[in-house]
């Protein structure tokens, strides 16, 4: 990790520990500003550690851990437990080389994250059972989310505060490969939508969530076979093209598809991140006729993604996170005059 960021004049490598013990005392000397943990140390693990330190010296941690499955659950357990972001260890297709330039933006990233919304801070999910509704959907409707750093504890309250029978949502978080497939099963189990990790050809349809899957670009095709002037069916293609703002999947990919497509008939929004991926593409939805939210600062652990498309000027709704789920149902429902 030392050699990934001591390429980058603006980051200062202060300190390196052998285990969490002489990790503790070396944060309490030298102060730094962002810490990265692996979750396999010795002496203690890393998610133990994790806890303690988000318990007695909150501070922005990026968790690195290995492409298994269980590395990927213990990666998803560290964000909920107030880790800002997770990264892969370099396999023997991802070298340190190509580890340096996305490890180096995490660590800035992180640096200016809001601390006071790790470790358990982010609303709570929901139960299930409180998200009847009597709402009649718009059937032409569906809704994309682009989210970044501090965004599966987000997407998981928004996610849970939805009903059953809500539009299709199609999801593009910055995340990497098997750790998709993990999440997408945890946030299956917190609401009462179904989610699953996206496979080439899935049908967006109400009542199911689709995240993309980490390393590949999510887009929409209409399926016309099956499309009619009532309704408009959606099918999901996946392509392995080159990373889009150093991120596979990217934002800006998959709102750019649906602006191809039909942009009135779609919702865009942006949560917590880092970077600027989707502020062009939700400003393509928005001059096709698409209706757009962003978070707002106070909510965000990072307030990059959003702000980039606040900046553009192309955002209807700047809202905290708790309202988000509203505002969405709201921009959902069946308007005046439609049948179901």
């Amino acid at each position: 990790m030392v050699v990934a960021l001591g390429h980058d004049s603006q980051i200062e490598v202060v300190g390196t520990a052998i285990d969490p013990y002489n990790a503790r005392e070396k944060i309490l000397a030298l102060k730094p500003d962002v810490l990265t943990l692996d979750v396999d140390m010795p002496r203690m693990d890393g998610i133990t550690f994790l806890k303690i330190l988000m318990k007695h010296h909150p501070m922005p941690i990026i968790v690195i851990s290995a492409l298994t499955t269980a590395g990927s659950e213990k990666a998803l357990e560290a964000l909920q437990e107030g880790a800002v972001d997770v990264l892969a260890k370099p396999t023997g297709s991802w070298s340190i080389g190509e580890l340096s330039e996305v490890l180096a933006e995490k660590v800035k990233a992180a640096a200016s994250a809001n601390i006071r919304l790790l470790g358990g801070n982010i609303p709570a999910a929901g139960s299930p059972a409180q998200m009847a509704t009597s709402h009649a959907f718009d059937p032409r409707k569906v809704v994309l989310i682009g989210v970044s750093t501090g965004g599966t504890e987000a997407l998981k309250y928004l996610v849970s505060r939805l009903p059953a029978n809500f539009p299709g949502i199609c999801v593009a978080q910055h995340i990497p490969a098997q750790f998709s497939k993990k999440f997408a099963e945890r946030l299956n189990k917190v609401g009462s939508m179904r989610a699953q990790e996206a496979a080439d050809g899935d049908r967006v349809k109400p009542s199911l969530v689709l995240v993309a899957p980490g390393d590949f670009h999510m887009l929409l095709q209409r399926d016309m076979d099956h499309s009619s002037r009532e309704t408009r069916d959606w099918l999901v293609r996946l392509k392995q093209g080159p990373p889009v703002w150093h991120q596979r999947p990217a934002v800006d990919v998959l709102f750019n598809s649906a602006v191809t497509q039909a942009g009135a008939d779609f919702v865009g929004v942006i949560l917590t991140g880092m970077g600027r991926d989707g502020a062009e593409g939700m400003r393509r939805l928005k001059q096709k006729g698409a209706s757009t939210i962003a978070q707002d600062e106070e909510s965000c652990v990072v307030f990059g993604m959003p702000k980039a498309a606040i900046d553009l000027g192309v955002v209807d709704h700047i809202v905290p996170l708790k309202k988000i789920p509203q505002v969405l149902i709201e921009l959902a429902k069946l308007s005046h005059g439609k049948t179901a």
